[in-house]
């Protein structure tokens, strides 16, 4: 059974800086294509970055571009987003996901099997 946790939201300021932490078990991180999307109310749920099977290449929406970065750690079968300089348009809840395409070019849910239940991340101005 594949589980996805995530973790590390929380409450910050503006220009503040928060990692997120996903941990999966039942599937390896380093076999799958990984992501992060985010979700605010009353809008869709946005692609924010996603990392290649093998590690290699990555991808970042342009709103986050040059602020988020996403990574892995294999060891512990962990998926890692550093969100810094962080604005209040930001805020959403950030959920991470597996699956087995990825887009160099972006990013779409439906390319993603597995889901953690996500972590609310609020950015006050």
């Amino acid at each position: 059974q594949v589980r996805m946790v995530e973790s590390g939201g929380g409450v910050v300021q503006a220009g503040g800086s928060l990692r997120l932490s996903c941990t999966a078990s039942g599937l390896t991180v380093d076999a799958y294509a990984m992501g992060w999307f985010r979700q605010a109310p009353g809008k869709e749920r946005e692609g924010v970055s996603s990392l290649s099977w093998n590690g290699v290449s990555t991808y970042s929406a342009d709103s986050v571009k040059g602020r988020f970065t996403i990574s892995r750690d294999n060891a512990k079968n962990t998926l890692y987003l550093q969100m810094n300089s962080l604005k209040p348009e930001d805020t959403a809840m950030y959920y991470c996901a597996a699956g087995r395409s990825f887009r160099g070019y972006g990013m779409r849910s439906d390319d993603f099997s597995y889901w953690g239940q996500g972590t609310q991340v609020t950015v006050s101005p």
